[in-house]
C-alpha cells in the first residue's frame, strides 16, 4: 500500500515527535483514535489505520457484515456517506462493495482507498506487533462474535482488541463473546455514576466504558477490582484538554477521541 504525500509528510514530521517512549510515558492512557485519524484520513480505511498504527497509536474500527456473509469495515449500515456507491451494506455483496470508491469523498488523493475486511485490518494490525496499542472493535451488527474473534485468534492479535459498540450493553453480546474464547476482553457501559457499580460487578467484562468522568474513588474501585477503564463520547470525543488531563490524572487506562494527536501532545506536555 502507498501513502499520499501529504500523509507521508504527516507521518515523518509527527513519528519524530513521539519515537522515543520512555518508561513514564506508559503509565499514561493508551490513546484510541476513533475510526482512526478521521481527521486526516478517509475513515475506516487502511490507508487510515496505518497511519495510526506508525505513530502509535490505537484505533477503534467497526464492523458490518454484507449481503453475502462478509465482515467488512465501514461505520455506517449503508455506503452513501463514505463511498460513491449507494445502498445498505447488508444488502451488497462484498464484490460489490470492493468496487467502491471509500477515499475520494474525503479527498481525491484517496480515490485508490476500498471498504477493508475486518480480516484486513486485523492482518494489519498484526505488522506492528512490537508497539502498545489498544484496538477498540466496535461491533455493528449481531451474530458476527465468533467470526471476529476466530478471525483475532488465526492473527494472532485477540489480546490487543477491546469488544465495544453493541457489547458494552448488551449481556448476550458479552456472552457470546466469552463463549467463543475466554480471552476476548469486553467492556461494560457506565453512561452515568448511577450505572458505575453493574457495570463494575459485570463477570464478562474485564473493562468499565465510561460515558462520564469517574471519580477518584470509581476509578480506585476499578482498580481493586483487577478491571481497566475505558472512556469515550462527548467528554472526551471533541478538543477538551481540561478532561483529557482530568482523565489522565485519575488514572483512565484508554481514551477515545477524535482528536488523538492533540491528546498525545497534551499528555506529553504534562509529562
Amino acid at each position: 500500500m502507498t501513502f499520499t504525500r501529504p500523509l507521508l509528510l504527516l507521518l515523518f514530521a509527527l513519528a519524530a515527535a513521539y519515537a522515543n517512549v520512555d518508561a513514564a510515558e506508559q503509565t499514561q492512557p493508551l490513546i484510541v483514535a476513533h475510526r482512526g485519524l478521521l481527521r486526516h484520513a478517509p475513515e475506516n480505511t487502511l490507508a487510515n489505520f496505518r497511519a495510526c498504527l506508525e505513530l502509535r497509536l490505537g484505533f477503534e474500527f467497526d464492523v458490518e457484515q454484507t449481503k453475502d456473509g462478509h465482515l467488512v469495515c465501514i461505520h455506517d449500515s449503508t455506503v452513501d456517506r463514505t463511498t460513491n456507491g449507494t445502498g445498505n451494506v447488508s444488502d451488497l455483496t462484498l464484490s460489490q462493495i470492493r468496487e467502491l470508491d471509500a477515499g475520494s469523498w474525503f479527498d481525491p488523493k484517496f480515490v485508490s482507498e476500498k471498504v477493508p475486511t475486518i480480516e484486513e485490518v486485523l492482518k494489519l494490525v498484526t505488522e506492528y506487533r512490537q508497539h502498545e496499542v489498544l484496538i477498540a472493535v466496535d461491533l455493528k451488527t449481531g451474530g458476527v462474535e465468533r467470526e471476529v474473534v476466530q478471525l483475532a485468534q488465526t492473527h494472532n492479535v485477540l489480546n490487543r482488541l477491546l469488544f465495544i459498540g453493541r457489547t458494552i450493553s448488551d449481556p448476550n453480546v458479552r456472552e457470546q463473546l466469552k463463549q467463543a474464547s475466554k480471552y476476548a476482553e469486553c467492556a461494560a457501559v457506565a453512561n452515568n455514576a448511577d450505572e458505575f457499580s453493574k457495570a463494575l460487578a459485570d463477570t464478562d467484562a474485564e473493562w468499565v466504558y465510561f460515558r462520564y468522568l469517574p471519580s477518584k474513588e470509581q476509578m480506585e474501585a476499578v482498580r481493586n477490582a483487577g478491571k481497566r477503564s475505558f472512556i469515550a463520547g462527548a467528554k472526551v470525543a471533541g478538543n477538551i484538554p481540561d478532561n483529557w488531563q482530568y482523565c489522565n490524572d485519575v488514572g483512565l487506562d484508554a481514551i477515545l477521541t477524535d482528536y488523538p494527536l492533540d491528546l498525545r501532545q497534551v499528555l506529553e506536555d504534562k509529562q
